[in-house]
C-alpha cells in the first residue's frame, strides 16, 4: 500500500532550499559543485528515540529534524537536513553515504506493506542507528507520536552488529535487543 509522506513545514523546506544556494555553507565533497542542479525530495521528520535503558518505561521520541533525500539526474546523491531549535527551524548538514541507498530500498520495502503507513526517520543514537519508522497512522502530525511497541521499524544500513540492515522489526523486538547492549543508566562495570 502507498506511503503518505508527510509534508515539511514550509519553513523547512525554505531554509533547505536556501542552504542549496548558500556558497558559505559547507558540503560534503560530491555536493560541492552544481548544487543549483539538486532537487530536495522525500521530506522525512526525523525523530531520536528515547530512554531505552530503562526496560520497565516504553521508548519515548522526539522531533528534531527534517531530512531530505537531494536528487541529481534522477537519482540520489545526498541528504539536507534542518533542526529544530528555540528559534524554529535551522539548517544543521549536509550529508552523504550508505543511508541515502539505504533509505531509498527501506523506502520501496516499507510500500510493500499490506497497510498504508507515515514514513519517519527514527535515530537511537545510542547505537549510532537510523531506522525507518513505519508510523501506523499516515495522517498524523508528523511532529507528535512515540513509537508503539508494535510499529514496524527497517533498520537502514549499515546497521550495528546483530541487527538485520532493511529488514523488518518491531519496536518492541529492537528495544529488547537494544537492552541487551546497554548497561541501565548509572551502573558501572
Amino acid at each position: 500500500m502507498p506511503l503518505r509522506n508527510p509534508q515539511a513545514p514550509e519553513a523547512v523546506a525554505t531554509t533547505i532550499r536556501t542552504a542549496l544556494r548558500s556558497a558559505t555553507v559547507p558540503a560534503p565533497r560530491n555536493l560541492r559543485f552544481d548544487r543549483g542542479e539538486l532537487l530536495p525530495t522525500l521530506p522525512l521528520p526525523v525523530h531520536r528515540l528515547e530512554r531505552l535503558t530503562v526496560p520497565t518505561e516504553p521508548p519515548s521520541a522526539r522531533l528534531t529534524g527534517w531530512r531530505y533525500l537531494l536528487a541529481r539526474d534522477g537519482g540520489s546523491v545526498g541528504t539536507a537536513e534542518c533542526e529544530v531549535t528555540p528559534e524554529g527551524w535551522a539548517f544543521s548538514h549536509f550529508g552523504e553515504g550508505p543511508y541515502i541507498a539505504s533509505t531509498e530500498r527501506a523506502l520501496r520495502l516499507a510500500e510493500e506493506q499490506p497497510l498504508a503507513y507515515q514514513p519517519r526517520l527514527l535515530s537511537v543514537p545510542e547505537l549510532y542507528m537510523l531506522t525507518l519508522w513505519l508510523h501506523p497512522d499516515p495522517d498524523a502530525d508528523p511532529a507528535t507520536g512515540s513509537p508503539a511497541p508494535s510499529d514496524p521499524l527497517i533498520p537502514l544500513a549499515p546497521a550495528p552488529p546483530g541487527i538485520a540492515a532493511e529488514r523488518l522489526i518491531t519496536v518492541d523486538a529492537l528495544v529488547s535487543l537494544v537492552a541487551n547492549r546497554l548497561a541501565p543508566l548509572g551502573l558501572a562495570s
